[in-house]
């Protein structure tokens, strides 16, 4: 990892207005790009020197909007509307065999700004109207408001419910992220239903591991790990209520959990750098179709992921986009009649420390003991 103020400096020498948020201190910080559709870029816990916990691509940022397919900048949260693929896809035409060759992800969540309606030095607020028109070749309007707070210390022993021990370093931040339907007609399942997508994307390291737990009273699949592939058994393990999957960047791999098998929480763990980053996400209450990100034909188009998370590594020509991993969390589909909304919100905490503090608190905030040691990770 690099250090947070070179990144920053990086952002504003290629023209980007960075809203920043930071904490009385001045050591929690966290960069906003507008005109990446409010990403979260970047954030640090012990000032301008400290990591830089998010991963950018210098090279596309350097570049600007160069590909008319999609422009990875990178960041560690960004904002994107749900699903990718299948009958209501916002990535292909309709009509469209769903490959990579016709992929294409929408203006709106890639080269179109959002608009900072407010923004001081602990929120910002960012909205946006746009119209698309799925696979199934319906428009939508769609109204988009997003909120990025920066939550300070009493907030993150709020939010996780512990007592942060001396010694950690903290930074962390709350997104709220709401979709309106700003048309004539109900968004329902024989129409299409729009989703808000967060998507966080982090350096690897040899000893990184992402841990999701899981309800042991699920009845089905507890998790999805044949998206590429078949997981091998020394990358990915599943038992007592726990998933712990291996980051290094050097494996190309992706994971998933269906409704009801999440708990709204994930973790990652990188002891080399001495860091712990926690998500908390909203899962509400009641019926939810979640939508289906697959291409191509589905025998379920509401049988989605509520939370996935990808390793990094060479793709079948040998080319590797990062390396880096990501964890991401979705909504349901929006099931709205004109001028409802629905919100999707989730925390964002890392935490750096030693390595016996750091594992107390995944134990707390997670409800049992962890064995963050499972892969015998950097060896």
């Amino acid at each position: 990892m690099g250090t947070y103020g070179s990144d920053l400096g990086f952002l504003k020498s290629n023209g980007l207005n960075v809203v920043e948020l930071v904490s009385a201190d001045g050591m929690a910080r966290v960069s906003v790009v507008p005109e990446f559709q409010g990403r979260v870029m970047t954030s640090a816990a012990s000032g301008l020197q400290g990591q830089s916990f998010g991963w950018i691509s210098r090279k596309a940022i350097a570049a600007g909007f160069a590909n008319p397919q999609f422009n990875p900048f990178g960041g560690e949260e960004r904002f994107w509307i749900g699903p990718e693929g299948g009958p209501f896809s916002w990535f292909f035409g309709p009509g469209q065999e769903q490959i990579f060759a016709n992929w294409d992800v929408p203006a709106v969540i890639d080269s179109e700004p959002f608009k900072v309606e407010s923004a001081s030095g602990s929120e910002a607020i960012f909205t946006k109207e746009t119209v698309l028109k799925n696979a199934a070749g319906r428009e939508f309007q769609i109204g988009i408001r997003r909120k990025v707070s920066l939550l300070e210390a009493a907030g993150i022993e709020a939010v996780l419910g512990i007592k942060l021990p001396e010694g950690i370093r903290p930074v962390a931040y709350r997104t709220v992220n709401t979709l309106t339907n700003l048309g004539a007609f109900e968004w329902t399942k024989e129409t299409g239903m729009p989703s808000v997508w967060l998507l966080g994307m982090y350096p690897p390291a040899p000893s990184t591991v992402v841990f999701i737990p899981y309800d042991q009273g699920f009845a089905g699949k507890v998790v999805n790990d044949e998206y590429f592939g078949k997981v091998p058994a020394d990358r990915l393990i599943v038992r007592d209520g726990m998933i712990y999957f291996r980051i290094d960047g050097k494996f190309r791999s992706k994971i998933g959990l269906p409704d009801g098998s999440g708990r709204g929480l994930c973790g990652s763990y990188d002891p080399s750098s001495g860091l712990l980053n926690i998500l908390k996400y909203s899962v509400p209450s009641g019926p939810r179709d979640y939508v289906n990100a697959q291409w191509g034909p589905q025998e379920d188009c509401f049988g989605g992921d509520v939370i996935n998370s990808y390793n990094d590594g060479p793709t079948e020509t040998g080319e590797v986009m990062g390396p880096f991993y990501e964890i991401e969390t979705s909504s349901p589909g929006a099931a709205l009649a004109p001028g409802e909304s629905l919100t999707h919100a989730q925390c964002t905490f890392h935490l750096e420390g030693d390595a016996e503090n750091l594992e107390g608190i995944a134990s707390k905030v997670f409800g049992e003991a962890l064995d963050l040691g499972v892969f015998s990770i950097g060896k």
